[in-house]
């Protein structure tokens, strides 16, 4: 079976429609959704519509999870007071957009979704808002997957693509007996992988082109997507929509532009 999986849409319209149109060409049977259906761009009531009408299965993702909880990122999640102030913008803008049958719908959303060994989270099994970046530190990232009792871990989060194989790891364990002698045990790992979706709605990759990814159930055959579409239309509505200009910038250039954390791995408290 061909899987499509996509994440991070953020509002903007165009984006999902040029990828569904792909995905549609691809001949993919099963889509899943990572999550973050809102937040920064301009249509967070459409994109909504849309994933609900084609019955997508989705994860809730951070901003889906802030627009129902409050906003629940804490300063140490930006690097700097103007990112911060920006997002609360962001924040209070989809906030006030979003029709309550959407914010009933996010709600109703799950953290997690499993097929088979597939596990489908939005940023690691621990927390939406937890970055599994391609430079984690082995162990670390093996450990992400294992608690999501998976061979494969699909998330999204970072808005930039990858897949990870983490092939014959070896992990050690001390454990100390009654006597007060360490006992030590080692066991192998059979092949796991990472797969990270990016963004279809705010690529970070360096281009404005939207990315997801297909994954044959049989083969095991990983594709990353990428796909054309009119960002300039999203742009613009970005900025009719008084949304901060900065979000129009890095949509049209794939970039990023200081909005992650120094420390990757933190998840807030509050």
């Amino acid at each position: 079976m061909k899987l499509a999986v996509i994440s991070c849409i953020h509002g903007n319209y165009e984006a999902l429609d040029a990828v569904l149109l792909d995905i549609d060409a691809q001949k993919a049977d099963q889509i899943y959704c990572l999550g973050d259906l809102v937040g920064y761009g301009p249509y967070p009531n459409e994109v909504v519509d849309r994933i609900r009408s084609l019955a997508i299965p989705t994860c809730q993702g951070c901003w889906d999870e802030d627009i129902v909880e409050g906003l629940n990122a804490c300063e140490c999640s930006y690097p700097s007071q103007l990112a911060e102030q920006r997002g609360k913008l962001a924040h209070e803008w989809t906030n006030n957009e979003i029709r309550p049958d959407v914010r009933e719908y996010l709600a109703t959303l799950p953290v997690s979704l499993k097929r088979d060994n597939l596990c489908f989270v939005h940023g690691s099994p621990n927390s939406q808002h937890e970055y599994l970046l391609p430079t984690m530190d082995g162990f670390t990232a093996l450990e992400r997957v294992l608690s999501a009792d998976a061979d494969v871990l699909f998330c999204g989060h970072t808005h930039v693509p990858y897949v990870r194989e983490l092939e014959d790891a070896q992990l050690s364990v001390a454990l100390k007996n009654p006597a007060q002698s360490e006992d030590f045990q080692q066991f192998q790992v059979a092949l796991k992988r990472i797969i990270n979706a990016g963004s279809v709605g705010e690529p970070r990759h360096g281009r404005p082109n939207a990315t997801y990814v297909l994954y044959d159930t049989e083969t095991t055959q990983v594709t990353l997507r990428e796909v054309d579409y009119n960002y300039t239309k999203t742009c613009l509505a970005i900025l009719e929509k008084g949304l901060p200009s900065i979000f129009a910038w890095r949509l049209a250039r794939g970039m990023e532009f200081a909005e992650r954390a120094d420390d990757p791995t933190h998840v807030c408290e509050r």
